[in-house]
């Protein structure tokens, strides 16, 4: 599995974030890591230099096989939480839209 990790100018992107979302991301969906390709994670802070309530936002697509993409947004107080925010959203879409196509067959 392929994971992609992307940040607005706003947010550090450096090396350790990089390792940390990945490891984030990872523990989310390693139940179904055979049949997730890749995930992109879009981490972004909407004010810049202002500060606000939920102005971290995450936005995270996972590609599954002969799926099409799911994609999640969450915003929260700072990037852990708008990060595993994001996650948790994941990891229950893929749940119910991989059962879905399950139950198709």
């Amino acid at each position: 599995m392929q994971i992609q990790v992307n940040t607005d100018h706003n947010i550090d992107g450096r090396q350790r974030v990089t390792e940390y979302v990945r490891g984030v991301v990872e523990h989310a969906v390693s139940h179904f890591e055979r049949q997730v390709t890749r995930v992109e994670v879009h981490l972004s802070d909407d004010n810049g230099a202002k500060s606000g309530s939920d102005d971290k936002r995450c936005v995270m697509e996972a590609r599954a096989a002969s799926m099409k993409p799911v994609v999640v947004t969450h915003r929260g107080p700072n990037v852990d939480e708008a990060l595993h925010g994001a996650a948790a959203k994941l990891k229950r879409c893929l749940t119910n839209e991989l059962a879905r196509a399950h139950a198709h067959r």
